[in-house]
């Protein structure tokens, strides 16, 4: 992991060096992806990698990026100057959506590690009925599918 975290990092840094074509991509992926993940800034996005695997972030480069920095738990120095350099880019002076709900969605990753699941049907082992498991899940789904126009909205 250290390895692809490394090579990530220079190819960040290379496309990132002058002011040219490649950086406003990058600039540009990294606003696209911090809309995907509900962020809005890459701090936050690192910090959010640390609800999903693997395999849940490797959409994109600066997705793959940010959970590799968190998995290897490295933190670069440049992040808050990109977050700076993107603020100008778009200021929302706003609480992201992924860190007020962070708290609920690490509650229900944190019970899903340790082996509970919709399919445990036991309310005494964790005081989750069938109905509140799906509860959580639609929650989850509707939130995702809502942000996006809520956000737009303003």
């Amino acid at each position: 992991m250290a390895v692809l975290t490394q090579e990530l990092l220079l190819h960040a840094e290379r496309c990132m060096r002058h002011e040219d074509v490649s950086k406003k991509i990058m600039l540009t992926g990294l606003k696209r992806t911090l809309d995907e993940w509900l962020c809005n800034s890459f701090v936050e996005l690192i910090e959010e990698m640390e609800l999903w695997k693997w395999d849940d972030a490797t959409r994109d480069f600066w997705s793959r990026l940010a959970k590799a920095l968190q998995q290897s738990n490295i933190s670069v120095t440049w992040t808050e100057q990109l977050d700076s350099r993107l603020a100008s880019m778009h200021t929302t002076g706003k609480r992201s959506w992924a860190a007020a709900t962070r708290s609920s969605r690490e509650c229900k990753v944190r019970i899903e590690r340790i082996g509970g699941s919709c399919l445990d049907t036991d309310s005494e082992v964790w005081g989750l009925d069938q109905s509140t498991w799906e509860l959580m899940r639609a929650g989850e789904a509707a939130m995702r599918k809502s942000i996006p126009a809520l956000r737009q909205a303003g």
